[in-house]
């Protein structure tokens, strides 16, 4: 059977229709013709399913593989991932994303598909902003979202990408005034003296890390959200004065780079009740549990938390690591973001097609 290269489509006589779509679900019909993207019209012909021709003559596979990465952007990694989810056994079509999945088992008019497909080189790099719109794509249409990064050996690597909604189960209650609590804001770090409440802090919320058996060392960022809530009061070492929260998030900001990005995802954890904790040894801002339950017991945190802005640019190798990392230890990897007002909290994870 003999297609025609039209632009950027090929186009088949009517019983493809009957041959080819209907049996095995590649193209659309089009009227009495059938029309095959670029890809599905390259696995067809090295299938030796169909031939195709431009206006002069037929080309065979190589020709029209080179004259296809003409006309369609990354159109050889597009076809290996193609290739690849094809011969595991699944049908899947051209879409707004670069493919829609359908389950296994389903096809065309059986069911609904099930994902939509990305595909991407591991060279390229991936801004926030197109992830976002890719995921707000998604989950208007109710499709999970996969990433497949092709790497320079054209092996796959395939990434689930969706919004995690966080609710914990801690909170701390406010059964002092904020007099109680003095503190002092060192070099770059906050000491509570106050063995009582120092305690309090430390078992109820998990907030700081002991000195020793009487006092707690406070992380700039514990200590912000300690301050802002007026749960404890800070002293400048030098001045011995107290430092309102305007005073000491300009301090903190000058010692912490990061410290602002940082602050409004820890405040917002706090909000939802999670107890976030450096995840310095992970090589992200935050771990992440549920209570101070799961650190009594020793349990492990479920996540790895890292703060990016809206106009974040991934390098997909960086992004890999950090999810093999987090897979590594058991944990699920999130990025958070300011996003319409709100924090968004999105997990990536590699997923087994």
């Amino acid at each position: 059977m003999i297609g025609q290269l039209v632009d950027t489509k090929i186009k088949l006589a009517s019983e493809a229709i009957t041959s080819i779509y209907k049996t095995n679900y590649f193209g659309r019909p089009k009227g009495d013709f059938l029309e095959l993207s670029l890809v599905e019209a390259a696995y067809l012909v090295y299938k030796n399913k169909i031939c195709i021709k431009d206006e002069t003559r037929q080309l065979d596979f190589n020709e029209f593989f080179t004259i296809a990465s003409k006309l369609q952007r990354y159109f050889e990694l597009k076809y290996i991932v193609y290739k690849d989810l094809k011969e595991r056994g699944y049908h899947l079509q051209p879409s707004l994303a670069d493919f829609r999945l359908y389950p296994r088992g389903g096809y065309p008019g059986k069911s609904q598909a099930k994902s939509y497909i990305f595909v991407s080189s591991e060279r390229e790099l991936m801004s926030l902003k197109q992830l976002m719109n890719n995921l707000e794509m998604s989950s208007n249409a109710r499709k999970q979202m996969i990433l497949a990064i092709v790497d320079e050996e054209s092996d796959i690597t395939y990434y689930e990408v969706k919004k995690t909604h966080l609710h914990g189960e801690e909170k701390l209650k406010k059964h002092f005034t904020s007099s109680n609590i003095i503190s002092t804001f060192l070099e770059d770090r906050v000491i509570v003296w106050g063995q009582e409440n120092a305690q309090y802090l430390y078992n109820h919320g998990f907030y700081g890390n002991p000195l020793d058996e009487i006092r707690i060392q406070l992380s700039l960022i514990e200590a912000a959200y300690l301050l802002e809530n007026d749960l404890i009061q800070v002293k400048d070492r030098n001045t011995n004065e107290y430092m309102d929260y305007v005073s000491f998030k300009s301090n903190a900001e000058s010692i912490e780079p990061e410290f602002n990005i940082k602050y409004r995802v820890y405040r917002d954890l706090r909000e939802k009740h999670m107890v976030p904790k450096t995840g310095f040894k992970f090589g992200t801002h935050f771990r992440l549990y549920r209570n101070t339950c799961s650190l009594e017991n020793k349990l492990h945190s479920e996540y790895l938390v890292h703060a990016i802005s809206l106009d974040h640019i991934f390098k997909l190798p960086i992004l890999s690591r950090a999810v093999r990392l987090a897979n590594s230890v058991r944990k699920k990897m999130l990025f958070a973001v300011e996003y319409n007002d709100s924090h968004e909290y999105i997990e990536v994870s590699r997923i087994k097609m």
